[in-house]
């Protein structure tokens, strides 16, 4: 049997709410990212860490890539990936974060990996 006629390709949607507890620890962790990132151009790692210090929700989505939550599966080979962060008024107690609900919001920014 082919790979062809084996594979199938399936959505995997993940959302999750991040507590950050210090901001500088992150952006800290997100610098030393950068620093060891040996094919970032120059100009790109100044921009980068100018983000990363200014945002910590930029930190985070330098530091969280769905490449490695899902490099170790078995069996898979990620395709294309897309994500973002952003600063959030979180309420575990309001019906606007029941994470079970579907959003309906299709999801056509996937334009590749990174």
């Amino acid at each position: 049997m082919s790979t062809e006629e084996t594979s199938r390709f399936v959505r995997l949607r993940v959302e999750l709410v991040l507590e950050v507890q210090d901001d500088d620890e992150v952006a800290k962790a997100a610098l030393r990212r950068i620093a060891a990132d040996p094919e970032l151009p120059e100009g790109e790692r100044a921009q980068a860490e100018a983000a990363v210090t200014e945002d910590t929700a930029e930190a985070l989505a330098y530091l969280v890539d769905p490449f490695d939550l899902v490099s170790e599966v078995p069996g898979v080979e990620l395709q294309q990936a897309s994500w973002s962060s952003e600063r959030v008024d979180y309420d575990p107690d309001s019906p606007d974060w029941d994470l079970d609900e579907d959003d309906g919001a299709d999801d056509e920014e996937e334009d590749g990996i990174g």
